[in-house]
């Protein structure tokens, strides 16, 4: 996990001008970095910068380092938890809405799986896949599908989608990530 010195000067990174009205926040630049870690191929930090700030431009003299730093430490931590047989935690707000943090999450893992959509349905059985993202898609809020509104209106249901994002998440990364 981060420090929140890097937390901090992270979000510093991603609510700058010129990108910072459409940038993600540290929750979402957490579910950026876990989809690049279980997806089939890591993304590089230029990439995700690119999707954390919601732009094409990079900064001057590329990606910030800290930014570069925080990416390379959490993809290893969790890419080791993942190796180890642990399933992830996804980050909770010390103060605050814990579902809106969960919706951020699941915005950024959700804009880094359909940016490489075609990679991951053909990495693996286009079926599976889309089986075990239902809950991050639906917790998303990211799609006006009324089943989805629906299911993120009722607290038991988003509820029990919430608990199963872990097992989704250890259940992608074996599906590309385990030798066969």
């Amino acid at each position: 996990m981060l420090s929140n010195s890097d937390i901090e000067q992270l979000e510093d990174i991603l609510f700058a001008e010129p990108w910072g009205d459409e940038a993600l926040d540290f929750f979402g630049f957490h579910g950026v970095v876990c989809a690049s870690v279980i997806g089939p191929e890591a993304l590089k930090a230029e990439d995700i910068f690119r999707l954390a700030t919601g732009t094409d431009q990079l900064p001057e003299g590329g990606v910030p380092p800290i930014f570069r730093q925080c990416v390379e430490h959490l993809a290893r931590s969790m890419a080791n938890a993942l190796d180890m047989g642990q399933a992830l935690e996804l980050p909770e707000p010390e103060d605050g809405d814990p579902m809106n943090a969960l919706e951020n999450w699941c915005a950024g893992f959700v804009d880094t799986f359909l940016e490489h959509e075609e990679e991951w349905l053909q990495a693996a059985d286009e079926e599976e896949v889309a089986d075990l993202m239902v809950p991050m898609l639906t917790l998303s809020g990211l799609f006006e599908d009324e089943d989805f509104e629906n299911a993120r209106n009722d607290e038991k249901l988003a509820g029990k989608m919430a608990e199963a994002i872990p097992d989704s998440l250890t259940d992608l990364y074996l599906l590309f990530h385990a030798p066969d």
